[in-house]
């Protein structure tokens, strides 16, 4: 196998490229992945009991993460330790992983949620918090009314 170093000092070619292929009329989250960006990607469910955020977040543990309510603030937080590996048998040529700090913040109303009841899991590398509704502000089934 050979390895091929890049030549990094000529970037013109590679703004082209990003320039012409980059969608310009989309600027939603995916503006936000660049490469060296550190935000994860988030899903926001709602279900007739919850609300459920789910974070991608591949490659990190459950003890990474750190989950904090203060005042109707819920704050996302991770921070993992980029890790090098090398021996004496091997040699690295080329590292891209990189796992950085990032904090993701949501504004929840504790008139609408029961935030005693808050809980959060991590699994196949994606987290998911479970944000339960109030009693009242869930839906109510319909109802039929019996004409007497």
């Amino acid at each position: 196998m050979t390895l091929i170093k890049s030549n990094s000092s000529n970037l013109i070619p590679q703004f082209f490229d990003d320039f012409f292929t980059r969608n310009r009329h989309d600027w939603g989250l995916d503006n936000f992945f660049s490469e060296g960006s550190t935000l994860p990607a988030v899903n926001l469910r709602e279900t007739n009991d919850d609300y459920v955020i789910e974070m991608a977040a591949p490659g990190m543990a459950k003890e990474d993460f750190k989950i904090e309510l203060d005042n109707g603030k819920l704050s996302i937080s991770a921070q993992q330790e980029q890790k090098t590996v090398s021996d004496d048998e091997s040699k690295v040529h080329r590292q891209e992983f990189s796992y950085q700090t990032f904090t993701r913040s949501f504004f929840l109303s504790n008139e609408v949620v029961d935030e005693s009841k808050i809980k959060a899991n991590y699994k196949n590398g994606v987290l998911e918090v479970i944000i339960p509704k109030k009693e009242e502000m869930k839906k109510l089934p319909p109802k039929t009314i019996k004409i007497s």
